[in-house]
C-alpha cells in the first residue's frame, strides 16, 4: 500500500435522504487510527449514476479499498463493490439485494407490526420524510437539534434510486460484513439480519437508530477497520 494509506483504503456511501457529511465522526474515527479515507457524494437520482459516482471516487483511491454503505448505499456498493479495486463490502444498517433486487422490491412487504418510514407522496419523481416524523424514525438517539437539522437538510430522493435493480450482487464474490442497528425504526431490525444473513456476513447488532453512522461512529468504525484487517 502507499505511504499515504498505511492502513488500507475506505470508501464511504451514504444512503436516500442525506448527503455524505453524516459520514464525519467515522471519518475522523479512521483516519485518525491511519486510514485512508473518501466520502462518495451520491446524487441519489438514480442507481446508475450513484454507481458511477462511486466507481470515480474508486478510481482515485491509491490502492485495494474497503466499500462501506449505509442504507439505500447498501444497494449501491452491492453494485459498485465489484470494482477491482473492492476487496471488502461492509453494510451498515444497509439494504442488500440480491440480482435484480431493488431497495422498492426489499420495501415491498413489510413484516406486520414494523414501524412504516414516513415516506411523502412523490413529487416531481422525488421523495423526503416528513419533517415532523423524520426524528424519531431516522434519527432517535440524535440529540433534537441534530435530527431537526437532518430532517430539514433532506436530500431528494429519486424513484429511480430506489426502483434501480441490481444486476451483479458483489457480496457473491467478495467477503462483507453487516452492521445491525437494533433500535432502527427505517428498516427492521429482522430485515437487516435477515439480509446479513442471506449474504454470509460477518454480524455485529449495535444499539442505535438508523442514523447509526452518525450516533456510534466508534463502533461503526471498529467493523469497518475489522472488514480493512481482514
Amino acid at each position: 500500500m502507499s505511504d499515504n494509506a498505511p492502513r488500507g483504503n475506505v470508501v464511504l456511501v451514504h444512503g436516500g435522504f442525506v448527503d455524505g457529511a453524516g459520514w464525519q465522526g467515522v471519518y475522523e474515527a479512521l483516519t485518525e487510527d491511519g486510514y485512508h479515507v473518501a466520502v462518495a457524494q451520491n446524487p441519489t437520482i438514480s442507481l446508475d449514476g450513484d454507481v458511477a459516482a462511486v466507481h470515480r471516487v474508486l478510481d482515485a483511491q491509491p490502492g485495494p479499498v474497503t466499500l462501506v454503505g449505509h442504507s439505500y448505499g447498501g444497494a449501491v456498493i452491492t453494485e459498485a463493490g465489484n470494482h477491482d479495486k473492492v476487496t471488502a463490502l461492509v453494510y451498515i444498517a444497509a439494504f442488500a439485494p440480491d440480482k435484480s433486487e431493488s431497495v422498492n422490491t426489499l420495501i415491498a412487504d413489510p413484516p406486520s407490526g414494523a414501524p412504516v418510514p414516513p415516506i411523502l407522496a412523490p413529487v416531481d419523481g422525488f421523495l423526503l420524510l416528513d419533517r415532523e416524523k423524520f426524528p424519531e424514525s431516522f434519527a432517535g438517539d440524535l440529540p433534537p437539534a441534530q435530527a431537526r437539522f437532518l430532517a430539514d437538510s433532506q436530500v431528494p430522493w429519486g424513484l429511480e434510486a430506489l426502483g434501480g435493480a441490481v444486476a451483479t450482487p458483489a457480496w457473491r464474490t467478495k467477503p462483507s460484513w453487516y452492521l445491525v442497528a437494533s433500535e432502527d425504526r427505517m428498516i427492521p431490525p429482522p430485515a437487516q439480519h435477515a439480509m446479513a444473513e442471506r449474504i454470509g456476513a460477518t454480524t455485529v447488532e449495535v444499539a442505535g437508530s438508523h442514523a447509526v453512522y452518525v450516533s456510534r461512529p466508534a463502533a461503526v468504525a471498529d467493523l469497518i477497520k475489522q472488514a480493512a484487517g481482514s
